[in-house]
């Protein structure tokens, strides 16, 4: 007998979210003869919860391959739902809608949290006697999924796309700085990635020869505001002008920031931003040039621009969902699907799994060997991990009438069977 196939995300997206979307249904109708319908999980988890099942067996095959080009969640939405342990009726009901729609194979594309909650659905399903395979596809453009010997994953897709975008903004930045520094000899950039450091890093890709005056302060770095501003002077001394890329998660004092339901810390909701706090500092402190600093925030246009998606990333996000599907045919529940590098000079990747319970809730740092002892720079050592990923050419983006063609999935839903529900962290506390 068939049995049907649930794919949901969770958590930020990224450029090419919707490539490994799209790997997971053109994989699934490969096996038509064991894979029934193919629902989505409106809104990742959450949708779930609610038995909002969108159809995507119902879709149109050529909107099923514009996903490759499709950034952000708009497809079939994402959330920031956790279900914590403790929320056992949430559990309860996930087995009950996964039970009462057949669904047999249930994939998750999201970050740590993400596989946690895939592997433990998957637990209680089996105990509740319920055949289920519970199966990750790794997903942040923070790249903080996996450890930090890069064994259980090499780099999770998202990241090659939103480094590329840091190697193309960088470069932008620095024409006009180089023009405009009379007036504004500091331009401070921020980036996201909370207190992980690969995102900054990757700006290094955009002057790989070090022949610009940039600076790029990771959090890992721990350079305090002062030491930061001292640094800024010593290059508008050496240089007249300085272009500085800071992480979000650089500790400038209390910026008011809040936390999602995950205990992220959320920057982007902060009431002041990190390069507001640096360039008020300079500004306020004075500066070693004439002028003054002008500061930028980069937020979510990082993760939902198709135009700087990496071609690398998108093939690569589409093979993971590919080889979820494959681990799911295969009776391989309890895994991640994932990129292992393969060692040499010519860069190449090959498609494996690693356990659930090895990457659920892990947290990836950044290499302490990979930030230059000035502590104002990254190392050759990771512009060779970075530059691979992404690509040498531009995404094909279909245009019609002058704007970019994105996928347009049908709102066609599963028939609820169960009784409406209300999942437990959304009920209001009498």
């Amino acid at each position: 007998m068939k049995k049907n196939l649930l794919i949901a995300q969770s958590g930020g997206p990224s450029p090419v979210i919707n490539s490994s979307l799209r790997g997971v249904v053109e994989a699934a109708k490969a096996f038509p003869d064991k894979i029934g319908k193919i629902y989505a999980g409106w809104h990742g988890i959450e949708g779930v919860l609610k038995e909002e099942l969108l159809d995507l067996s119902a879709q149109k095959e050529e909107e099923v391959a514009l996903l490759r080009n499709t950034p952000a969640a708009g497809a079939i939405g994402t959330c920031r739902y956790k279900i914590k342990s403790n929320q056992k009726e949430d559990f309860e009901r996930v087995v009950e809608v996964l039970k009462t729609h057949n669904i047999a194979y249930f994939l998750y594309n999201g970050g740590n949290d993400s596989m946690d909650t895939a592997n433990k659905v998957a637990k209680l399903a089996n105990e509740k006697g319920l055949d289920l395979l519970g199966i990750g596809v790794p997903k942040t453009i923070d790249n903080d999924v996996g450890d930090s010997e890069f064994k259980l994953i090499d780099h999770t897709p998202g990241y090659g796309s939103v480094a590329r975008y840091w190697a193309c903004i960088v470069q932008n930045a620095e024409e006009e700085n180089r023009g405009s520094y009379p007036a504004d000899p500091v331009l401070v950039l921020q980036a996201m990635g909370r207190k992980i450091g690969y995102i900054p890093a990757a700006a290094r890709l955009a002057d790989p020869k070090r022949e610009t005056p940039l600076l790029i302060f990771l959090a890992e770095a721990e350079l305090t505001m002062e030491q930061m501003a001292g640094k800024i002077n010593g290059m508008l001394v050496e240089r007249g002008r300085a272009v500085v890329v800071l992480s979000e998660g650089c500790d400038v004092g209390d910026l008011g920031f809040t936390k999602d339901s995950f205990g992220h810390a959320q920057f982007g909701a902060s009431q002041t931003t990190v390069q507001q706090a640096l360039v008020n500092y300079l500004n306020s402190n004075g500066i070693k040039a004439k002028g003054s600093a002008r500061g930028q925030t980069f937020g979510t246009d990082q993760r939902d621009t198709a135009i700087y998606a990496s071609t690398v990333d998108l093939d690569e996000a589409y093979k993971v969902g590919q080889k979820a599907v494959l681990l799911a045919m295969e009776g391989n529940g309890g895994y991640m699907s994932t990129i292992l590098r393969e060692p040499g000079m010519i860069y190449s990747v090959r498609y494996d799994k690693v356990p659930l319970e090895a990457v659920a809730n892990s947290e990836r740092t950044f290499p302490p060997q990979w930030i230059s002892p000035c502590k104002t720079d990254v190392t050759d050592e990771f512009i060779r991990y970075c530059r691979p990923l992404i690509g040498d050419d531009w995404p094909s983006v279909p245009i019609v009438n002058g704007l970019q063609r994105f996928a347009r999935i049908e709102p066609v839903f599963a028939d609820k069977k169960l009784p409406e529900y209300t999942p437990e962290a959304n009920r209001k506390k009498k």
